[in-house]
């Protein structure tokens, strides 16, 4: 039990805002990661031009027509 006490009355060094700052410095990081490859599919989409419905008989979700 002392050994908890006694950490409680250490400080980590740092002020508390900067934790919950660093969460959302890396979220915003990971956010940003994120945008930039939204368009990736749309600037491959002609490597999948075999995959059309017409060609294929399946559609882009893999369902076959009846």
């Amino acid at each position: 039990m002392t050994f908890l006490a006694a950490a409680a009355e250490t400080s980590s060094g740092v002020p508390a805002f900067v934790f919950p700052l660093c969460g959302a410095l890396f979220f915003t990081f990971l956010g940003f990661v994120t945008w930039s490859f939204r368009d990736v599919a749309y600037r491959h989409s002609h490597k999948f031009e075999a995959t059309r419905h017409d060609e294929t008989g399946v559609d882009e979700f893999g369902h076959t027509k009846h």
